[in-house]
């Protein structure tokens, strides 16, 4: 047995016996979240559970169980006030059997080598599932960046692409944006790559500024991806004009997410980000919460007329139709997986939910729409960016939407026929079409 196996069972008997004592709440939530099985074990299992539906070579699954490539460093930067601090580095290419990898980057305080690695082998489902050339990858470094000023940022960024030059390449592995990143960061990336090779290199990273090379669409790509597949399934998925919508994790792709949905007529009632959360039974305004996300936070609409400030971990059990998760990994659990409303939950974050939740939801009759195929549409662009950089064109805002829609349309459907054919859910059959599609690639 395994260190972490027997930790997660130890942290599970301590969660139980704790239940029956007067303990803090939270230091239960702590040991709980803790005892979980890691990222990577709940991503493995999915893949395993879906090769169930297949009569496959085992040499496709031990393939798939272990990363093509990890690499870690460490980055030392100067600091503002003189000082020299280190951080710990990743980069992750998963497979490489339809192509060159690719994944982003993400500057988070909680990340370690089984996240980036999880999140790599989710990419490589998520690229076979949309059927682009590309395999997966992901990055990391363990840092909060709101500790940084916007000068260190810039040197942390440099550092990484100096660590790491030697792995990325348009041809071999294709960074972009993820969670503590953005356009700027991809910039300085791209420009800190080309000084190393001696000639401009705009196709080495995607979610870039527009006038380096960046794609049109490619900011709200994540979001808008989900969203065509939910206007295509509306009348499968029950939903009915002025649905209701809880978002958790009101980001980048939350906050689009909000916008979208709220053009087409659905009702916003809750939204939460790293500070807490609102409920607005009777709907928001969805320019005055943009502007106190603007301001620092979606909190700041507590007060206002109609509008109650909720527990963050509560979103969740909001009364609603369609649940958005837009935040990070894990969050809804067996824990707290009984308490949702929502007949769906949108996958905007990778690996929002857990496999014991899975189960739980399935009972309850909740359909999942899976991050492998939910929120495909921004490494989508991504290739979309990635083609224009390689062909030195630029393609308009529409092409770029219809493009989306009609990708996402036809691998949804594609993955809605499993579902149907092999009476399984729609994320299980997201990941048998992604099978299906390695395992050509690879034998």
């Amino acid at each position: 047995m395994s260190h972490d196996t027997m930790l997660q069972r130890a942290l599970t008997r301590l969660v139980d016996a704790g239940k029956h004592l007067n303990i803090d709440p939270t230091i239960l939530e702590k040991w709980e979240f803790q005892a979980m099985a890691t990222l990577f074990d709940n991503t493995l299992e999915r893949l395993i559970e879906a090769a169930e539906h297949l009569d496959l070579d085992p040499g496709v699954l031990e393939n798939l169980k272990n990363a093509l490539e990890m690499t870690q460093a460490r980055l030392t930067i100067r600091m503002d006030d003189g000082s020299t601090k280190c951080f710990m580095a990743f980069r992750c290419r998963y497979d490489d059997s339809l192509g060159p990898t690719k994944g982003g980057i993400r500057f988070h305080p909680h990340v370690d080598a089984d996240e980036v690695m999880a999140l790599a082998l989710m990419m490589t489902s998520k690229c076979a599932v949309m059927a682009l050339p590309f395999g997966g990858a992901k990055g990391g470094v363990k840092v909060d960046p709101r500790d940084l000023s916007n000068m260190e940022r810039e040197r942390l960024s440099r550092a990484y692409i100096r660590a790491f030059a030697h792995v990325i390449g348009p041809d071999r592995d294709i960074p972009a944006p993820d969670v503590g990143t953005n356009e700027k960061t991809m910039a300085w990336m791209m420009d800190e790559y080309s000084t190393i090779v001696g000639k401009r290199a705009p196709a080495v990273i995607t979610g870039k500024p527009v006038a380096l090379g960046g794609s049109l669409g490619r900011d709200d790509a994540t979001a808008r991806g989900a969203y065509y597949i939910m206007q295509n399934k509306a009348h499968t998925l029950g939903l009915e004009r002025r649905a209701r919508v809880a978002i958790q994790g009101f980001g980048n792709a939350g906050m689009h997410m909000a916008q979208l949905l709220d053009a087409a007529g659905y009702k916003i009632v809750a939204a939460s980000d790293s500070k807490g959360a609102v409920h607005a039974p009777a709907g928001f305004d969805i320019g005055e919460l943009l502007a106190a996300k603007r301001c620092g936070s979606v909190i700041n609409m507590a007060g206002s007329a109609g509008v109650s400030e909720i527990p963050g971990d509560k979103l969740v059990a909001v009364d609603c139709e369609v649940l958005v998760m837009a935040a990070l990994e894990n969050m809804v659990h067996k824990g707290n997986a009984g308490s949702i409303k929502a007949g769906l939950i949108v996958e905007l974050a990778n690996g929002p939910v857990t496999p014991e939740a899975d189960e739980i939801l399935k009972a309850m009759n909740v359909v999942i729409l899976p991050d492998i195929l939910a929120n495909a549409g921004g490494v989508t662009v991504s290739y979309f960016e990635w083609v224009q950089n390689r062909e030195g064109d630029r393609w308009t805002l529409d092409h770029v939407h219809s493009r989306l829609k009609t990708a996402m349309e036809k691998e949804a459907e594609a993955v809605w026929a499993y579902a149907r054919d092999k009476n399984i859910t729609l994320r299980t059959a997201a990941y048998v079409l992604a099978l299906l599609r390695l395992v050509h690639a690879i034998y």
